[in-house]
């Protein structure tokens, strides 16, 4: 990663992308293909230290089913209300002691505001849930579309950091929230499927 980037970068000028209904719901076992296209494509991996082996990636599968059905993790599938496909993943997770939160979009999702929304709903959820806390995040410092979106999610900007991902050291911008402080989900159209 750049030495010299910018630690909470503002991006490009952005445009307000048309409002897309998201709706979420849990991970399935039939999500495969979703978690083959996101894990294995160079552009969603970029930030992330590239491509996972698509061997390794029906056990990631079942390890977060695990966890979801055990409730240590939250991992939501993204769906983009006009076409009711799966866009991409949001997920909450309980990390060191604290939580992590982490979110993907498929390429031909991305820029349209959903991975937004999607983070948005999930922390509105763990504001009625009551048990999670402070929530991390630690986007790479390189990736301006995943510090926007902390930026306009309420997060507070902490600081750089080194972050282990996957084997691999990032420079990360480290954001935190408080889910019990955010005002409402009265600002986005999402509906979150029962889970």
């Amino acid at each position: 990663m750049d030495a010299s980037a910018d630690p909470v970068p503002d991006g490009p000028a952005a445009t307000t992308p048309a409002a897309v209904e998201v709706l979420l719901r849990d991970v399935e076992p039939g999500d495969l293909d979703v978690y083959l296209r996101l894990r294995c494509d160079p552009a969603v991996m970029a930030e992330l230290g590239g491509p996972q082996p698509r061997e390794r990636v029906p056990a990631q599968l079942r390890r977060d089913l695990e966890t979801v059905r055990d409730g240590s993790a939250w991992i939501k599938m993204i769906i983009a209300g006009d076409s009711a496909r799966v866009a991409g993943t949001v997920t909450l997770y309980a990390h060191g002691g604290s939580s992590e939160i982490g979110w993907m979009v498929l390429p031909e999702f991305q820029g349209r505001g959903l991975a937004g929304r999607a983070v948005r709903a999930v922390l509105d959820l763990a504001r009625a849930d009551g048990r999670w806390g402070a929530i991390h995040a630690f986007p790479a410092t390189t990736n301006a579309a995943s510090n926007a979106i902390c930026r306009s999610g309420g997060f507070t900007f902490v600081g750089v950091e080194q972050t282990a991902f996957a084997g691999r050291l990032f420079r990360t911008n480290h954001w935190v929230v408080d889910p019990s402080a955010r005002p409402g989900g009265s600002s986005a159209p999402d509906t979150v499927a029962p889970a």
